[in-house]
């Protein structure tokens, strides 16, 4: 009698522990491109998106935190406010090659990021790609949410021309 309760035990339990999995890479996936629509402009994605302690490390070798990211873009936008154009608002980020792995409660998230320029003419089909980028990043599940805690971008240097 035993015996015949652990297989569909067995079975319910690896059922769920794949579930949760494709919903925890679904979900990831969704924050990674709801924060590059949002990351040129928009400072409440990256307050989401990022944790409190998190560590990163830029494509010009530079070291900072989420507070660094937070008072550029709040830098960016005053800036912008008073007159000047604001640059990111002509930018467009993109991932491909996406790869995400998850263990339990961490996961890394690997891609090439794409930054384009926006015509100006406002036409979507036009963009012209103008840097990119290695990204990599490590999500930490806490309190439900998954957040950056640590980030790593690597510029992709431009093929050289025959």
């Amino acid at each position: 009698m035993l015996k015949s309760l652990w297989f569909p035990l067995l079975l319910a339990l690896l059922t769920g522990t794949a579930n949760a999995e494709t919903n925890d890479h679904a979900e990831l996936k969704t924050l990674l491109d709801q924060f590059l629509a949002g990351a040129a402009s928009d400072i409440q994605v990256h307050q989401r998106f990022w944790a409190e302690d998190l560590i990163y490390t830029s494509s010009s070798g530079q070291r900072f935190g989420k507070q660094k990211i937070i008072q550029g873009m709040r830098s960016a936008k005053s800036e912008a406010k008073d007159g000047e154009k604001a640059e990111s608002n002509s930018i467009r980020y993109r991932a491909e090659d996406t790869d995400i792995r998850l263990f339990d409660e961490t996961a890394i998230v690997a891609f090439r990021l794409i930054a384009e320029s926006k015509p100006a003419d406002g036409n979507a089909g036009s963009s012209t790609p103008e840097s990119e980028y290695f990204n990599t990043g490590t999500f930490i599940k806490r309190d439900g949410q998954w957040r950056a805690v640590a980030w790593q971008a690597t510029k992709i240097p431009a093929s050289p021309t025959p």
